[in-house]
């Protein structure tokens, strides 16, 4: 029997109490769940200024109110205050964890953890309960802390977390998936938190969801994001973004990189052993087995430690890969810190002599920022491998450098270099946890557009996708099924549980001539309740001291590729971001109004600390300065 998702576990590690408590039914009609749930807890229960390793921070794992039944791979949120960029954070991860806490938490949408433990711990979830026990697996690395449960679903900390690198991942399913940017591993390790096990198998699809997880599934297959999936999973992105120049190469210095056919997906299929989930209709990442054992790469490795770092032996990237999965780093974060740590040294800022192409070197220093320390036989700044464990910002802070590696909120930026497709740049500067290529994602479609595609064309696409993953991530739906076979923001689904999100409101809704859904249908409703999400990230934020500054074009953007392709204009960067401001019903601070929050209905959420800009920018503004 079905039964609602109506509660949250929540665990204070520094008491040691658990406790069941009911989530407010307007917040789960509002917010849904996963990175909307996640997002009116932190705001709610969050002072301006906590630190993020502190005790008070709160570290969030959640699901969906239809957790274990939708398509796809089952996944969770990270939801915390971020270590890296000292703002709103979510991540996720797919895999057997995620199917297990979906059955562990029952007739929950999640596990909240506060406080912070005198000695590790782990929280164990079984039965919609939870409990805590001391943990002897301090040191371990996320394999070895996984084998430790054979019967179980695993996410944990690393050495990196351990240490508190400020991108250090939750690892699950010993390293092959990870919550991965921004640094929830380090929240967890700060509260001593080694691991979270999740004892019950995943819930049992009821029979009146199954044919509708059955059609979207095979809906999924023949979509063309589907069949692209199953033919070579992210790993062909290495490929895509060769072909189309947009793929940034030896720490941003070129745009293309000469070896991406040694580590694309051609060589991919031929080391592959198997496949993840290959009994499903789109099967997942490929296992390549390595001397340390079997690592499953995504995309971000062949692109940040292959193309990033100037390394064209895809056995070699594989095992990079492999060392940020048992370490716990999150391999666009560790790739993009070597990087810096590359030109830094060959520009005299620090003592690196890690070179683009050295794979021994770069495995060593990759280590070294797991551990803050530096080994005797790696010869470079002491003080080098402690920096870049706190990210590239962190560096530039003690060393200077600033023009070497891009940035957005301290988070550095994904391989795909805006200077080719300006609407990726837009992107990134906007994104809430920092540079994001998932928010939204113009690099699948800008660089094959019309050459004519209009700046509003850039907004409009940016603005809607952010608020439709808003949706689908507060779902918690599989990214890549949900924005492919669902036209409807998962409505359907929904209503399927007569969940409060559209509950009441009118399914007779019609279009109009363009296909926009008329106020009062579920659609419609979804779409305000993106973007009633991605402003209480905003707001979030603005109550850190986030603005317009803070969605800031990165100086190395500026200037032109080692190929000749142009830097970003700053002039039209700016006018692009005045329009996506005004599209949001937001002003010239970057700030949210209180008009746009009684329009969301967020007029009684904000509280007196979080800044607010007066009016919102005239959206004709924008357009008269394009001309």
């Amino acid at each position: 029997m079905r039964r609602p998702r109506t509660h949250v576990l929540r665990v204070d590690l520094s008491t040691g109490e658990t406790a069941r408590e009911r989530v407010p039914r307007d917040w789960r009609r509002d917010y849904v769940g996963g990175k909307g749930l996640g997002a009116r807890y932190l705001y709610e229960e969050l002072s301006p200024g906590t630190d993020p390793t502190g005790p008070e921070n709160l570290l969030a794992l959640l699901v969906g109110p239809l957790a274990g039944y939708l398509p796809g791979e089952t996944r969770y949120a990270a939801v915390t205050k971020s270590p890296l960029t000292g703002g709103f954070l979510d991540s996720y991860a797919g895999g057997e964890f995620a199917d297990r806490l979906a059955g562990s938490l029952d007739d929950c949408l999640g596990l909240l953890v506060t406080g912070a433990a005198d000695r590790p711990v782990r929280i164990e979830v079984e039965g919609g309960r939870a409990r805590i026990e001391a943990s002897d697996a301090w040191g371990d690395d996320a394999a070895e802390t996984a084998d430790r449960f054979p019967d179980a679903g695993v996410a944990c900390v690393g050495p990196a977390g351990e240490r508190e690198a400020a991108y250090a991942t939750v690892a699950s399913d010993g390293g092959a998936h990870h919550a991965g940017r921004g640094g929830a591993g380090a929240v967890m390790g700060s509260k001593r938190l080694k691991a979270v096990v999740a004892r019950d198998p995943p819930p049992a699809v009821p029979d009146d969801l199954a044919a509708l997880r059955d059609r979207d599934a095979a809906a999924y297959g023949r979509d063309p994001t589907g069949e692209w999936q199953a033919a070579g999973e992210t790993v062909e992105t290495v490929d895509y973004a060769d072909e189309v120049g947009i793929l940034a190469a030896e720490g941003w210095t070129e745009i293309g990189f000469d070896g991406a056919d040694d580590i694309g997906v051609e060589a991919a299929l031929e080391r592959a052993t198997g496949r993840e989930g290959e009994d499903q209709t789109v099967p997942g990442g490929f296992r390549i087995d390595t001397p340390d054992g079997e690592v499953v790469p995504r995309g971000a490795a062949p692109i940040t430690l292959g193309a990033g770092l100037g390394i064209d032996d895809f056995d070699r990237v594989v095992e990079l890969c492999g060392v940020c999965d048992r370490l716990g780093l999150d391999v666009i974060g560790a790739g993009n810190a070597v990087a810096w740590a590359v030109r830094a040294g060959e520009a005299g800022i620090v003592d690196c002599p890690v070179s683009f192409g050295d794979a021994d070197g770069a495995e060593r220093l990759l280590e070294a920022i797991a551990a803050r320390e530096t080994p005797p036989d790696l010869d470079v700044d002491p003080d080098l491998p402690d920096a870049l464990a706190d990210g590239v910002d962190a560096a530039v802070d003690r060393f200077g450098g600033a023009d070497l590696v891009p940035t957005v909120k301290s988070m550095a930026l994904p391989g795909f270099d805006p200077r080719a497709a300006v609407g990726v740049a837009l992107a990134y500067a906007t994104s809430d946890r920092g540079a994001c290529h998932r928010r939204a994602r113009p690099q699948d479609t800008e660089p094959l557009a019309r050459p004519d595609r209009s700046p509003a064309d850039r907004v409009r696409d940016v603005v809607g996708e952010q608020n439709a993953r808003s949706v689908l991530w507060s779902l918690v739906v599989d990214d890549f099924v949900g924005e492919a076979a669902w036209t409807d923001l998962g409505a359907e689904w929904l209503a399927a549980v007569d969940h409060p999100a559209v509950a009441g409101v009118d399914r007779g809704g019609t279009e109009d001539e363009t296909g926009t859904a008329t106020p009062g249908d579920p659609v419609d409703a979804l779409a305000t309740t993106g973007e009633r999400i991605w402003t209480l990230t905003r707001l979030f934020n603005a109550r850190e001291g986030f603005d317009r500054a803070d969605d800031a074009l990165p100086e190395p953007l500026r200037t032109s590729a080692a190929d000749g392709t142009p830097g970003v204009d700053a002039d039209a960067f700016d006018r692009l971001l005045d329009r996506y401001y005004a599209a949001r019903g937001w002003g010239d601070r970057g700030l949210p109004t209180p008009e746009s929050l009684g329009r969301l209905g967020l007029a009684d959420v904000v509280d007196d600390a979080t800044p607010l800009d007066g009016r919102a920018i005239d959206p004709a503004a924008p357009a008269e300065s394009d001309g």
